[in-house]
C-alpha cells in the first residue's frame, strides 16, 4: 500500500511538471529525435540516404538509446542520492513510515514510465523516418523497455547502498553507469562467438541481454518470436537475481549507515 501511495504522490508531481512545462517536455522529445537522427546520419555512408545505413550501424544507434535509458536509471539512484543527502533532504525521505525502498521504487517507476513514454515516441519518429529500417513491434517493444527497467533496478539498488555507506563514489558510479552504457551498444546477436567467460561475464550484467532483445526486435523484425531468444530468458533470470541482489544489499547497507548514524550525512 505505502509504494501504490508514493507511487501516486509521485504520478501527480511528474503531471504537474508535464503540464506547467510542456513546451519544453516536446522540444525534449524532438531534441532527442533530433539528435539519433543526427546520430544516424553520421553513419551513412553516401550522399545522406537511408538505405545505405547498414544494420550494423544501426545496431550501435539502438545501443546508443538502450545505453541512455541506462544510466538515467541507475543515476537516478547514484546521483539523486547523493544530491539528497547534500541537500539534507535524505534525513527527510528516511523519517517517512515507507522507508527508503519504498520511496526509490515509486520514484524510479515513474521515472521510468516517463522515460518509455519519450523513447517509443522517438523510436517512433525514428521508424517513420526510415521507411522501414526498424521494425518496432509496439507490444514486444514496450515489455522489453519494461524488463529492462526491472533489470537496471536492482544494480541501481546497489550503487545507490554504495552511496549510502560511502558517499562520495560520484565517479565510481560513473565509471559503471559509462561501463553499462558502452557494453550497450557493442552487444549484440554476435556475442555468441565471444569466449566463454567474456561471454558469461556479459551475461551477468544488467544490460547486455536486454540490448540484445530490443535490437532483435527493431532490426531483425522478430515481434514477438524474441519471447523464445536465449537472451530473453538470460533477461528474465538477470531480473529476478539483480532485484534481489540489489534490494537486499541496499537494505544491508542502509541498516549499517543506520547504525553509525551516517545515513544523512554527505
Amino acid at each position: 500500500m505505502g509504494f501504490f501511495l508514493v507511487m501516486k504522490a509521485e504520478v501527480v508531481r511528474t503531471l504537474i511538471i508535464m503540464r506547467r512545462y510542456w513546451f519544453a517536455t516536446i522540444i525534449g522529445i524532438l531534441v532527442g529525435y533530433g539528435f539519433l537522427m543526427m546520430l544516424i546520419s553520421a553513419f551513412m555512408t553516401n550522399s545522406g540516404r537511408f538505405k545505405e545505413l547498414t544494420d550494423e550501424a544501426l545496431s550501435s544507434v539502438l545501443g546508443f538509446i538502450v545505453g541512455m535509458f541506462a544510466f538515467g536509471i541507475v543515476g537516478l539512484f547514484s546521483q539523486g542520492l547523493q544530491g539528497m543527502a547534500r541537500t539534507g533532504q535524505l534525513e527527510q525521505v528516511c523519517t517517512s513510515p515507507h522507508g527508503l525502498v519504498t520511496n526509490f521504487l515509486a520514484r524510479s517507476f515513474v521515472s521510468a514510465v516517463t522515460s518509455i513514454f519519450s523513447l517509443s515516441i522517438v523510436l517512433f519518429l525514428v521508424t517513420v523516418t526510415l521507411k522501414g529500417k526498424i521494425t518496432a513491434t509496439p507490444g514486444p517493444t514496450v515489455a522489453l523497455l519494461f524488463l529492462t527497467y526491472c533489470n537496471l533496478i536492482g544494480f541501481g539498488f546497489m550503487v545507490g547502498g554504495l552511496v549510502l555507506v560511502f558517499k562520495q563514489v560520484g565517479q565510481i558510479a560513473m565509471l559503471l553507469r559509462m561501463g553499462l552504457f558502452a557494453l550497450a551498444i557493442i552487444a549484440g546477436k554476435e556475442i555468441v562467438n565471444w569466449p566463454s567467460l567474456l561471454r558469461w561475464i556479459a551475461h551477468a550484467l544488467p544490460i547486455t541481454d536486454a540490448s540484445i532483445c530490443l535490437k532483435l526486435v527493431l532490426i531483425d523484425g522478430l515481434g514477438y518470436r524474441v519471447f523464445v531468444q536465449p537472451s530473453f530468458l538470460f533477461l528474465i533470470i538477470n531480473c529476478a537475481l539483480w532485484t534481489v541482489i540489489g534490494i537486499s544489499l541496499f537494505k544491508l547497507m542502509e541498516n549499517w549507515s543506520r547504525a553509525k548514524g551516517t545515513l544523512g550525512a554527505y
